[in-house]
């Protein structure tokens, strides 16, 4: 049986986004596969439903402080915004990654995996630890660089240098898309064999798990909708990534043209004053609404109210939330730099610069049912083409392949 120690920052139930429920499915997958998988965490707290691998943590801190802003917004890198282990002190996340680096290197000395797979740069310094301490094979998977999240800007320097360094060290790479490895060789001149596209799927529970809307779920939604509205809804963190102030230029435009739209914001983020202001600015507050961050449930619900799904995206490396929403028989509108676009075809798409080109196609879809029905039913033949079993084996693969290489 091949033991893999996978290092990630965060699982389902204690998860901001979707990086730990891509990292839930993939784990899971795995295992059915037989690959034996110890989990490491940078937080305490009870899984209650994975049975299927070992979780180990890192620290003793409470998963609601390791995941606050600072770790998906790296502006706020070095604010000292999560308490220490003995809560007397403030730290930093560089401090909880040299607690979690500190944690591999005590697990290391008695237990000795075939791969480690680490997930993204949060765990990419510990990744190399083991590879450079212990001679072990690194893979390390690619769910966003730092020029996505500082919406191809420059970003943070240091967080550079650490996605440099693992990427450098790795045996092999993951991305979740043809365009999250187009942005590791051009921007850190990577060998284009080193890097395989592995893309997500929907999540398991999402297939498989009942769900009912219940009457009462959303009901100022459910009135407007009566009188003829359209609801256009986005879900995901408010940060310049998600391109979120030329969604809101681009539903203005739309409005101007069809009042009878109704634009859902569903998340929270360092952008939400910003986007709330911008929507008074443009005269269009009363035909916006602000859910704040929202799981399960609720979420669900806004995905099965809405008619549109938007995303908006700046550089979005796969889009999870796109495959959930076509799960509910939204119409989807992606930007063509994101890589769920490369999977879904039957979505319209844009760049995320043309506010105009997005109005035009929610008018489109609100003015054409026939637009309408076969956009909903064409990509019903699509989003579930992608399994997390196909995932697991394409892992496997590259395991094997690392594993054999370092023997």
């Amino acid at each position: 049986m091949m033991k893999i120690l996978m290092l990630g920052w965060e699982l389902p139930p204690h998860n901001s986004g979707g990086l730990g429920v891509a990292c839930l499915n993939m784990a899971r997958a795995l295992s059915k596969q037989g690959v034996d998988i110890d989990f490491v965490v940078p937080y305490e707290a009870e899984h209650p439903e994975i049975n299927f691998m070992t979780i180990h943590s890192a620290t003793h801190l409470d998963p609601i402080y390791r995941y606050g802003g600072g770790a998906y917004e790296s502006l706020r890198l070095l604010e000292k915004i999560i308490p220490s282990i003995d809560k007397n002190k403030l730290v930093s996340i560089r401090d909880v990654q040299k607690s979690y680096c500190e944690f591999i290197n005590d697990y290391l000395m008695d237990y000795k995996p075939d791969v480690v797979h680490a997930h993204d740069w949060l765990t990419f310094e510990a990744g190399v630890l083991a590879k450079k301490n212990y001679g072990l094979p690194l893979v390390a998977h690619v769910h966003a660089t730092e020029f996505d999240r500082a919406g191809m800007h420059a970003g943070n320097p240091l967080i550079h240098e650490i996605e440099y360094e693992g990427l450098m060290m790795a045996d092999k790479i993951i991305a979740v898309s043809e365009a999250t490895k187009r942005i590791i060789h051009d921007r850190y001149k990577i060998p284009l064999n080193k890097i395989d596209v592995i893309y997500n799927s929907l999540d398991d529970d999402y297939a498989t798990s009942d769900y009912h809307f219940e009457e009462d779920s959303y009901g100022y939604l459910k009135k407007l909708k009566s009188k003829g509205y359209t609801v256009v809804s986005t879900v995901g963190r408010f940060t310049v990534q998600k391109g979120l102030s030329h969604f809101m230029h681009g539903a203005a435009l739309a409005i101007s043209k069809n009042p009878k739209l109704i634009f859902v914001f569903a998340g929270d983020g360092e952008e939400r004053n910003e986007l709330i202001n911008m929507a008074a600015d443009l005269g269009i507050s009363k035909n916006v609404i602000f859910t704040g961050f929202i799981r399960g449930k609720r979420l669900r619900d806004i995905y099965a109210i809405s008619d549109i799904f938007v995303m908006s995206s700046v550089s979005e490396p796969f889009g999870l939330t796109a495959l959930e929403a076509a799960h509910h028989g939204d119409c989807l509108i992606l930007t063509k730099q994101s890589g769920v676009s490369e999977v879904i075809w039957s979505a319209m798409k844009y760049d995320f610069w043309d506010k105009q080109k997005l109005a035009d196609e929610i008018l489109a879809i609100v003015d054409n049912p026939a637009l309408r029905e076969t956009l909903q039913n064409n990509v019903r033949h699509e989003y579930l083409k992608i399994t997390w079993n196909q995932v697991a084996k394409k892992c496997l693969k590259v395991y094997n392949n690392v594993k054999h290489k370092r023997n």
